[in-house]
């Protein structure tokens, strides 16, 4: 199947992990054309994200570090899974993240250190591509589980790994050429919600709604079986404040939007996205530590 083809189902077979921190790390979940099934049959992937949050931010402006308790989150991401597409039509998607977070805050005048890694929420997801014979467009809908631990000591509910509930996820996309069916140029749009359903431990994370843009020339042929395709993207998000007895809706919530250049790399079956993601504007609720830039890293294979 055609790059063009493919570029923007990963809104609906987006196998990610869900974002335990209310920083905008949900972002990930959109953009990019390296999470696509590749006609019927099985595709493996791995993906890895980066997110290092350093600065302190409040509305729309930096604010000073001493405005918030915390002072550093860094958090590698990585995630395996499969998808498999029945037909043109019916597909499934399963995702198991597993996640390294590093977090440092201030608790009574006293800094504290915390390191934890441990597998984190699961998501099962089910997709519909059969509005049309190309698939160019599609709908995507499942369940993030609240199977990761959100009891880790030392870190707050909003800075687990797990987020303790089970998320209804809801998504779509359309793909388009640009100019008509003679350009060199083709597109997508792509948005996805993550809505808490089920809660527990007195926790509801916000709402999550992210989506993404993005345009592509034809991809550039290096050899045969090989060709590389550079992609522009801005990604958004928009996530309601936290609630309930053990959140903390005056410092939660957010809406922002990034730039996000890419490259993906195709060898035959195997495929290697890569991308850069930097905030253009950011308007967050109270005070949050945000990271300058993040990146994404995904390899999948059909089989």
């Amino acid at each position: 199947m055609s790059l063009r083809r493919l570029a923007a189902i990963c809104a609906l077979c987006t196998p990610l992990h869900a974002w335990a921190c209310a920083c905008g790390c949900g972002v990930f979940e959109v953009g990019g054309s390296e999470m696509l099934p590749q006609g019927t049959g099985t595709q493996l992937f791995y993906q890895f994200s980066y997110l290092d949050q350093t600065d302190n931010w409040s509305g729309t402006s930096s604010a000073p570090a001493t405005a918030n308790d915390d002072q550093h989150i860094r958090t590698l991401y990585q995630s395996v899974g499969l998808r498999h597409m029945f037909g043109r039509d019916w597909g499934f998607s399963i995702s198991v993240p597993y996640d390294q977070r590093h977090f440092s805050t201030i608790d009574d005048d006293v800094a504290v250190t915390t390191d934890h890694g441990q597998i984190g929420d699961i998501r099962l997801m089910g997709m519909y591509t059969g509005f049309s014979g190309d698939m160019s467009s599609g709908i995507s809908f499942g369940l993030k589980l609240a199977n990761g631990d959100w009891k880790v000591p030392g870190f707050d509910r909003d800075t687990q790994i797990g987020t303790g509930s089970t998320d209804l996820l809801l998504g779509g996309y359309h793909q388009f050429r640009i100019g008509g069916l003679g350009s060199d140029w083709s597109g997508f749009v792509q948005a996805i919600v993550d809505a808490p359903i089920v809660t527990q431990g007195g926790y509801r994370p916000g709402t999550e709604f992210n989506a993404g843009f993005g345009i592509y020339p034809t991809s550039w042929q290096l050899a045969p079986g090989v060709e590389l395709t550079p992609m522009l993207q801005a990604l958004g998000s928009r996530r309601s404040h936290d609630a309930g007895s053990n959140a903390g809706p005056d410092n939660t919530g957010y809406s922002r939007l990034l730039a996000a250049p890419g490259l993906e790399l195709r060898v035959k079956r195997l495929r290697v996205f890569a991308d850069i993601e930097a905030p253009l504007w950011q308007n967050v609720r109270g005070n949050q530590l945000i990271a300058p830039w993040q990146a994404k890293l995904t390899i999948s294979l059909h089989l």
